[in-house]
């Protein structure tokens, strides 16, 4: 059994840490240029198009490395060796901390956008945007910092394996 953990920890370190980075990829794209980039927009266009990502981005390939960043932290915290294993429940905890913010605060305000309506039958468009733009992109850069540490964090458990 000890010879099977030992041969998984490199590989399950590997892919937690790639789930990790590309969620972090992720966030740190809609911190840096998605969203500076809509803030230039009108309010019709900003709606829209966070109405349209909003049902795009919950697809399959999102969400196997969304789910699949703190699964594989998991089992890397699991299968990690004693010099790695802190690191690796960092990067665990973390990863959590990125789907917990994720469904507590950044859903809630994509359900709300929608729940707003088509943009064609809103009537204070810039109302809604305002509602949801800043504390969006608030706790987007949480998501952000917990993400990358995650990712910092398996790294790190990786070099120490």
């Amino acid at each position: 059994m000890n010879e099977t953990i030992e041969s998984l920890r490199g590989p399950v370190l590997v892919a937690a840490t790639l789930a990790c980075g590309l969620q972090a990829g992720t966030y740190y794209v809609w911190a840096s240029g998605v969203l500076p980039g809509l803030a230039r927009s009108d309010d019709r266009t900003f709606v829209a198009a966070l109405q349209h990502m909003n049902v795009a981005i919950v697809n399959p390939v999102f969400m196997a490395t969304f789910l699949g960043a703190p699964v594989l932290a998991a089992a890397a915290a699991l299968t990690s060796g004693s010099t790695a294993r802190p690191w690796a429940i960092a990067g665990l905890v973390l990863a959590i901390g990125t789907v917990v913010v994720t469904g507590a605060a950044n859903i809630p305000l994509n359900d709300a956008l929608e729940a707003a309506g088509r943009v064609d039958r809103i009537k204070d468009l810039a109302a809604v945007r305002a509602d949801f733009e800043t504390p969006w992109a608030r706790w987007n850069l949480v998501r952000v910092g917990t993400s990358t540490a995650s990712l910092a964090c398996l790294a790190w458990a990786a070099l120490r394996s």
